[in-house]
């Protein structure tokens, strides 16, 4: 999806950051296809570039500072960095190598960092061509993996590079009233009134409170960052909006209040967490909320030409509001 947060950058300007990165003994020969776009991201501009000895490796690259991105999105290539870092070093869930990371701004106008490339399939991409026995199995993996990623802790609650709360509920309150904030700033209809929003959280910021120890959250761990290859998954990518928080606000729970995200029945078996208790089905509520704002509102910061997504998310939205007018059964 196209989207003006993606900094692209020309030929001339690439050669020059696999130079640093590499050495000028890397350098791609001037004549042939040496990097292509890769168009599974949605927030970062990415290349897959093949060096003078053959390897190919990837390039990520911030959004420019003049282009405004929603509040939660700014400083995301360190978060990244630090996330990739923290899997790399403390779990056995498989990432790409990091290679070199500029944040200089001395040849680009935004960080940028190289990683291994990875080859493999994108689950979003391919799930549409397997069968049900094949989904399965990469839900039931995708839940481990989860599992073993949240087990990393924090000592504070908020993003990895700080700085932290020392409450969960403060951080939540915070994370959402900064996104209401980007959508009022922008005018963006929600399809129902923020003040709603807002009476919702303040009803029921007391089960937030459950959460009293900061784990690592992924976030964004859904099928179109699991690269896959021979039935397994090889690789996860974009990690750039980690935090430490509560587990029950990874995207594989979101199903569990709100059937539109999917059946998370093989994911939840993965994960080692098949029901939820009355108070955590009430911050996946909110959690909801949350995750359907962040749809609609980055719609407009990136200037989306197809209304597929603004719709959908508004749609469903109304939904997950109605079902704060129903008991937790």
């Amino acid at each position: 999806m196209e989207s003006i947060t993606k900094n692209r950058q020309p030929a001339e300007k690439l050669r020059a950051m696999v130079s640093r990165a590499y050495g000028p003994h890397q350098l791609p020969a001037d004549s042939g296809q040496w990097f292509s776009e890769l168009s599974h991201g949605l927030f970062n501009a990415v290349y897959r570039i093949r060096l003078r000895s053959g390897k190919q490796v990837v390039l990520k690259v911030a959004p420019a500072p003049e282009v405004e991105v929603m509040t939660y999105e700014r400083g995301t290539m360190a978060t990244e960095l630090t996330a990739l870092q923290l899997i790399a070093e403390h779990t056995k869930v498989p990432v790409p190598a990091v290679h070199f990371a500029d944040r200089t701004h001395e040849l680009c106008d935004a960080d940028y960092f190289f990683m291994s490339y990875v080859e493999a399939d994108n689950l979003n991409a391919v799930r549409n061509k397997l069968t049900q026995a094949q989904i399965d199995a990469y839900d039931l993996a995708l839940g481990s993996i989860t599992r073993e990623l949240n087990s990393l802790h924090g000592e504070l609650f908020g993003p990895l590079t700080g700085p932290g709360e020392t409450t969960w509920r403060a951080t939540f309150l915070r994370m959402i009233e900064e996104l209401l904030g980007d959508g009022e700033r922008r005018d963006v209809d929600l399809g129902c009134a923020y003040d709603r929003i807002r009476a919702i959280l303040s009803a029921h910021a007391d089960s937030l409170d459950e959460v009293t120890e900061p784990h690592f959250v992924a976030w964004d761990l859904w099928p179109g960052n699991c690269m896959v290859r021979d039935g397994e998954i090889v690789a996860i990518v974009d990690h750039e909006r980690a935090f430490y928080g509560d587990p029950l606000m990874e995207f594989g729970f979101a199903g569990h209040e709100l059937s539109a995200f999917g059946d998370p029945a093989v994911f939840l078996s993965g994960y080692g967490h098949t029901s939820l208790r009355p108070g955590e089905r009430v911050r996946r509520r909110l959690y909801n909320l949350h995750l359907l704002i962040v749809q609609i509102i980055e719609t407009e910061y990136r200037q989306h030409q197809d209304t597929g997504q603004y719709d959908w998310a508004r749609e469903h939205l109304r939904t997950a509001v109605h079902l704060f007018d129903e008991p937790i059964r």
